[in-house]
């Protein structure tokens, strides 16, 4: 591998002997970092061009460009085809500018706070933060039991274990037979219609008996106004 630092942008071609922006070239060897070694310094002019190649300290395997047109490097230990790269020094070019970062490395972030918040399928809680960090927070966790059917309600859509129903069995949703979540989903009706409508009839009934109460007692009063 081939790494290249910089090591200045002046360029002056006034002097003796003219100064140019320079780079110093490392090789890496098998991706070995015990293997880096500072092999040349590269030179550019004031249009970018390659004007002066300084051989460093050479490099098991690494050949530097004696004659300021060919670099060559040969990697890997396979002694039978063994992988060369070669780098023409005489072609290689850099910008006429000042050099620009072109990406940036970020290993800490500004603080933040809580912005939202979202379920995953699994149950894992993650929160969005203002700073741009994503993290898990939290797990929901499903319980099951041995037969639905068996719970007792209690109001509020919460139910209790009966001992028909067996006892809970809490897990990760996914896992075994814990279904999955679904956030931000609306629950459908879990009503009993055939039960809410007996009770609708019970209460109509009993209006219609207070109402013939109220109207009973009306007459019998209308009757004790109207004696003479």
């Amino acid at each position: 591998s081939f790494y290249f630092v910089r090591r200045t942008d002046v360029v002056d071609a006034t002097t003796a002997p003219p100064t140019y922006s320079e780079w110093d070239l490392y090789t890496v060897a098998d991706n070995d970092t015990a293997s880096l070694t500072y092999n040349s310094r590269l030179g550019f002019d004031g249009l970018g061009r390659i004007a002066s190649v300084t051989p460093q300290v050479t490099a098991p395997g690494v050949t530097p460009p004696l004659n300021g047109s060919v670099f060559s490097a040969t990697l890997g230990s396979d002694a039978i085809a063994p992988s060369v790269i070669e780098l023409a020094m005489n072609s290689i070019t850099q910008f006429g500018g000042k050099s620009t970062p072109r990406e940036l490395t970020q290993n800490g972030s500004a603080p933040g706070e809580i912005a939202g918040l979202a379920i995953s399928r699994n149950g894992v809680i993650q929160a969005r933060y203002t700073n741009g960090i994503t993290k898990d927070i939290a797990i929901v966790n499903l319980t099951t039991v041995r037969n639905n059917n068996g719970l007792s309600p209690i109001g509020n859509n919460y139910w209790v274990e009966t001992p028909e129903s067996g006892g809970f069995a809490r897990g990760e949703p996914g896992n075994g037979l814990n279904g999955v979540i679904s956030a931000g989903q609306v629950e459908e009706s879990n009503v009993d219609l055939t039960q809410e409508l007996v009770q609708m009839i019970i209460q109509q009934r009993n209006y219609q008996a207070n109402a013939q109460s109220i109207r009973t007692q009306d007459q019998i009063l209308q009757t004790l106004v109207n004696l003479r």
